[in-house]
């Protein structure tokens, strides 16, 4: 069974920058392509970012291009996302998935996935 535990969210001032992780188990993490999607407050979940499982292509939001970074480390099972320059339209819960497929590069579709973390809350403050 596939487990992903989101971590890294909090409470930061408009400009400054966040880490999330998630860390995987249950399944062999460096076959799986992987994928960061949010949900902010009265809206549905939407694409962020995703990352092909030898991290070599990733896709992004054209809202975070240029300021969010997807990465893994296949050594430890995880897979990173490196925000900067953050909006208070970034805020919402963060989530995780992995892709459904083995060795599947996700483009962003929900349907691509079918493993979900939980979510950590990330708050942009103005």
């Amino acid at each position: 069974q596939v487990q992903l535990v989101e971590s890294g969210g909090g409470l930061v001032q408009a400009g400054g920058s966040l880490r999330l992780s998630c860390a995987a188990s249950g399944r062999t993490f460096r076959r799986y392509g992987m994928g960061w999607f949010r949900q902010a407050p009265g809206k549905e979940r939407e694409f962020v970012a995703t990352i092909s499982p030898s991290g070599a292509i990733t896709y992004y939001a054209d809202s975070v291009k240029g300021r969010f970074t997807i990465s893994r480390d296949n050594d430890k099972n995880t897979v990173y996302l490196q925000m900067n320059s953050l909006k208070s339209e970034d805020t919402g819960v963060y989530f995780c998935a992995t892709s459904a497929v083995v060795g599947a590069v996700p483009r962003g579709r929900e349907g691509e996935f079918d493993a979900w973390g939980q979510g950590t809350q990330v708050t942009v403050s103005s």
